[in-house]
C-alpha cells in the first residue's frame, strides 16, 4: 500500500506507472468518485507528452492515444449500462501488445473484462489516498516490482 496526499504525488505515480509498462497490458482502477483514478492516467499521458487535457471519457467510454512505443486506451465503464456494451465498443481490439488499456470502473463490466493483469485499488485516508497493487499475471508483477 502506499499513501498518496497530493494531486501532484498521484499524476507522479501515473508517470512511474507507465514507465513501468515496457509492453501492453490491462490495468483496472478502481475507487470511488474523485479518488484519483483519471488523474493517475493524465498522468501517465503527460509523461509520455500528450499535451492539453486529459479527460476522462465518461461520455464516450474510449480514448484512445496512439503513442512511439506503447498506445493507450483509456477506458472510463461509469455509463456502462450492461457489461456486454463493453463487447460493442471492441474491447478485443485493444488487446494488442503495443496498448495499454487503462479501465476506470471496471466492476460495470463484470465478466467481459480479459486477461487483467493488474489492479489498482485506491481509497480514501482523510486528506490522502491509499494506493493497493495486485498483479493478476507476471506482466503485473514486473510492473510492482518496478514501481517498488
Amino acid at each position: 500500500m502506499k499513501k498518496i496526499c497530493s494531486e501532484q504525488s498521484m499524476k507522479d505515480f501515473g508517470a512511474r506507472l507507465i514507465a513501468s509498462c515496457d509492453s501492453g497490458g490491462v490495468i483496472t482502477l478502481k475507487g470511488d468518485l474523485g479518488t484519483g483514478k483519471t488523474t493517475i492516467v493524465r498522468g501517465a499521458l503527460q509523461a509520455c507528452g500528450i499535451e492539453g487535457g486529459v479527460r476522462s471519457p465518461t461520455y464516450t467510454l474510449i480514448e484512445f492515444y496512439p503513442l512511439e512505443n506503447v498506445s493507450v486506451a483509456h477506458f472510463d465503464l461509469y455509463r456502462l449500462s450492461d457489461a456486454e456494451e463493453l463487447e460493442f465498443l471492441g474491447y478485443r481490439d485493444y488487446l494488442e501488445s503495443n496498448t495499454l488499456c487503462l479501465i476506470e470502473w471496471p466492476e460495470r463490466a463484470e465478466g467481459y473484462l480479459k486477461d487483467v493483469g493488474l489492479e489498482i485499488k485506491i481509497n480514501y485516508a482523510g486528506d490522502c489516498r491509499m494506493i493497493e497493487l495486485q498483479a493478476f499475471n507476471d506482466w503485473g508483477r514486473n510492473i510492482i516490482t518496478k514501481l517498488n
